[in-house]
């Protein structure tokens, strides 16, 4: 398989940034990136839908030399890829039956799920959903839960190491990394443990590429009241 285009299509500071960071660790700046108007619709636009249905970000693009596309629609699924197509960046331990893989795994799909989960429900309860939709009870529950569930596991790691499979940075820290980027957004991870983790991580250069246009990004969705079917 001979790939000639990478196109990622994108929103600041969302979950397309995981992936846009993780790019920028193995191919470099050799990808494309098409902003998506979120706030404005863009994904629900037919044009979008047709390449994908889940009118979200991220979508990558996949163009071969013999001109076929393939897409993909997950970000863990897509920094899983990216990160194993490229052993010589040292991202991800080796394939194979060991229990260094197994725990970088199991790390990597706790951020795309667990912590994700928890995340998002936050975000459409306090930013998204209409009034008479959102739940103050939702909010407070998974704000609770991610206190005491998800942070001590995360820092029953990073007093250890300096990163969250170990000495080593990883793809379970761009997902990861992202999170608790993202939580910080909202008043959690603020333990001088997650600042430290991150002081670490947006060191790399991938990073700052990745997140450069993060201030653009407003929580808020404009019209609210209008926003019943948002996802981003």
């Amino acid at each position: 398989m001979k790939i000639k285009n990478l196109k990622l299509y994108h929103f600041p500071a969302t979950r397309s940034a995981r992936v846009r960071w993780a790019l920028h660790e193995t191919v470099g700046d050799d990808f494309e990136v098409q902003k998506v108007e979120l706030y404005g619709g863009e994904q629900y636009r037919e044009e979008y839908l047709q390449k994908n249905p889940n009118h979200n970000v991220p979508m990558l693009e996949i163009l071969l030399e013999d001109g076929s596309v393939h897409r993909m629609l997950e970000s863990v699924a897509m920094v899983d890829w990216l990160v194993d197509a490229f052993p010589e960046k040292q991202l991800s331990p080796p394939t194979g039956l060991s229990l260094e893989r197994a725990d970088y795994l199991q790390m990597l799909h706790f951020g795309g799920t667990w912590m994700d989960m928890m995340l998002w429900q936050v975000r459409i309860h306090e930013h998204v959903l209409p009034s008479d939709q959102s739940d103050a009870r939702t909010i407070d529950r998974y704000r609770h839960k991610f206190v005491a569930e998800v942070e001590p596991q995360l820092m029953a790691r990073l007093e250890h190491t300096p990163f969250i499979c170990g000495e080593t940075f990883s793809g379970a820290d761009i997902v990861i990394g992202h999170n608790v980027t993202w939580a910080r957004g909202y008043g959690l991870c603020e333990h001088e443990i997650f600042r430290d983790y991150l002081s670490r991580i947006s060191k790399r250069p991938a990073f700052a590429k990745a997140f450069a246009d993060a201030a653009s990004f407003s929580p808020e969705v404009p019209g609210r009241d209008r926003a019943t079917t948002f996802s981003g």
